[in-house]
């Protein structure tokens, strides 16, 4: 049975360089079974990402080629293409001619959100509040999207007949 980890990050920026990884979210899927782990600022390390995907076979991204795996790799120093083999969904998404960001893609697919209208700015909004302001509810709203990203690029797998 294929181990699987679905991964997406928020940041305070789109600069790798000069932005903070803020949140680091994975989707654990086994069989039927899907548990949830996220790593915030304090605890983003080399060493705890490793041991959140200890036996993952294969990890799963929306544009996490071009954006969540640099901007991992820039911030914690681990290529994570080194340790597991990666599925850019966005790229699976391209050849069934579906284009766009994950919520366009996921609305032409009919995947809901229970979270609308949040985006990846909103997300840098909310850690600043809660950073700022230390409004733990924010941290729970950026968390809650955060984990609706993984959720959903499950889902968003499924539906493309990615086995």
């Amino acid at each position: 049975m294929k181990y699987r980890a679905y991964i997406d990050i928020e940041t305070t920026g789109l600069s790798r360089c000069h932005c903070d990884l803020t949140v680091i979210g994975i989707a654990l899927e086994k069989g039927r079974e899907c548990q949830i782990v996220q790593l915030l600022a304090g605890d983003l390390y080399e060493v705890n990402l490793l041991k959140a995907l200890k036996g993952v076979d294969e990890i799963y991204s929306y544009n996490g080629s071009r954006f969540d795996l640099p901007f991992i790799e820039a911030n914690l120093g681990i290529d994570l293409k080194r340790y597991f083999e990666h599925t850019d969904l966005m790229y699976e998404c391209w050849r069934q001619n579906l284009k766009g960001g994950l919520k366009v893609v996921e609305q032409k697919l009919g995947i809901d959100r229970i979270l609308k209208g949040l985006d990846g700015y909103m997300a840098v909004k909310l850690w600043y509040d809660y950073l700022n302001n230390n409004n733990e509810q924010a941290l729970q709203t950026l968390l809650a999207y955060n984990e609706e990203d993984v959720v959903n690029l499950r889902v968003l797998r499924q539906r493309l007949g990615i086995n």
